[in-house]
């Protein structure tokens, strides 16, 4: 049988993605191009008891449908902790509960993005992201990263020439790909331009609560006084994304829109994920938990700089700053080739990481970076796969 595809599967990038998945799983390659914690990192004691007394106590509420907008308890819980712990939200605001942060990118370019629609994204950004506003059928632009975040000079332009512009979507907190964290300044300028020309701000924080250094920043969602900001969270990585528990918090008439629209692709979050966290949020210490994750990762996030140092940074290469977060974005010299290098690391000397173009809007783009996850991988391997990238880079000269 012959079949006819949809357009949005040519406007789709998972090809990159699916090698790096395809190569990582290969044994006896070390795979540096996770996305995902630390095994160390997950609470299995904790959720275990929690779950254990979930289906002594509610395991019909467990078993049975919930409502779209999330587990009731969760939902009347998360504005008041999200306000204390954030400073986000008010009287204007309601929350929708999500199957993992990766569906409030889908549910807001849903409510608010139509074909022909212009989407304003940081380049590179998270891939999973860029696709769900393609799958609109909008015209995604990227505006280029700074070391202290988005380049507001090419938003400002962005914003003035781009034509029908409904969304910026930003990863203020560590952003991913590249570490990076968006300054103080820079949040205060991306909400006000965003709020003169009319345009709803996607604030994306994953990894906000995984800081090592520095000191921690406002969303730009505690600067939202009309609405014109959705503020993104999960907890996949700092409990466990195998929960698939995210969150959004919006104004009240696009939150209740992006509900209608999450009854139409999954009626509801697992009411037995949103049970494991809602309990493990109120009945275990929860703050010590961060950090113990922030010590972790920390650690890992030190090994793995003075890997850097000593392997790579000799030949030339360099490293974004990072302050937190899962990733390492490294950018080689212009003299090698990003996308020869990557392939001939994973083909030749059996060590994967992500090249940059799988996060840049333009897969022909330039770009000489790429990502390198720390949080996943032993220490050894760590070690070892930084030795290999060496290997692979000496190649090159």
């Amino acid at each position: 049988m012959e079949r006819t595809f949809s357009r949005l599967m040519n406007k789709l990038e998972t090809k990159g993605a699916a090698d790096i998945l395809k190569y990582a799983s290969v044994p006896g390659v070390i795979p540096l191009s996770a996305g995902s914690p630390s095994q160390e990192a997950f609470p299995t004691k904790e959720l275990a008891e929690i779950a254990a007394a979930v289906f002594r106590e509610e395991a019909v509420t467990a078993l049975q449908y919930n409502p779209t907008e999330g587990y009731p308890p969760l939902r009347a819980f998360l504005p008041g902790w999200l306000k204390e712990k954030y400073g986000v939200g008010g009287q204007g605001d309601a929350l929708v509960l999500t199957s993992g942060a990766q569906q409030v990118m889908h549910l807001a370019a849903a409510c608010l993005v139509d074909e022909g629609d212009t989407v304003l994204c940081e380049d590179p950004s998270f891939v999973g992201s860029i696709n769900a506003f393609r799958a609109t059928g909008a015209n995604v632009v990227g505006i280029p990263m700074e070391d202290d975040g988005i380049d507001t000079d090419a938003l400002e332009q962005a914003l003035e020439t781009q034509p029908r512009v409904r969304l910026l979507y930003t990863i203020p907190n560590f952003q991913n790909p590249t570490g990076i964290t968006m300054s103080l300044e820079k949040r205060r300028k991306v909400y006000e331009l965003a709020r003169r020309h009319g345009v709803t701000v996607l604030e994306d924080n994953p990894y906000g609560d995984l800081r090592y250094e520095g000191e921690d920043l406002p969303a730009i969602k505690t600067f939202d006084t009309e609405g014109v900001v959705i503020y993104a969270g999960s907890f996949s990585k700092v409990i466990a994304p195998g929960l698939r528990v995210g969150y959004a918090l919006a104004d009240k008439a696009l939150a209740e829109m992006m509900g209608q629209i999450k009854l139409c692709d999954d009626v509801h979050t697992a009411a037995l994920s949103q049970m494991l966290c809602y309990r493990y949020l109120t009945q275990y210490d929860f703050e010590a938990h961060l950090g113990e994750l922030r010590r972790l990762y920390a650690q890992r996030c030190a090994f793995a700089k003075k890997c850097f140092a000593k392997h790579l940074a000799p030949y030339g290469v360099t490293c974004a700053p990072a302050q937190g977060g899962l990733f390492l974005w490294l950018t080689l010299p212009h003299s090698i080739p990003m996308k020869d290098f990557c392939t001939a690391a994973v083909r030749d000397h059996q060590v994967a990481v992500v090249p940059g173009t799988t996060f840049t809007v333009d897969p022909d783009s330039p770009i000489q970076g790429f990502r390198v996850n720390f949080s996943a991988p032993s220490y050894e391997a760590l070690e070892e796969g930084f030795v290999r990238l060496e290997a692979c880079l000496r190649t090159f000269f």
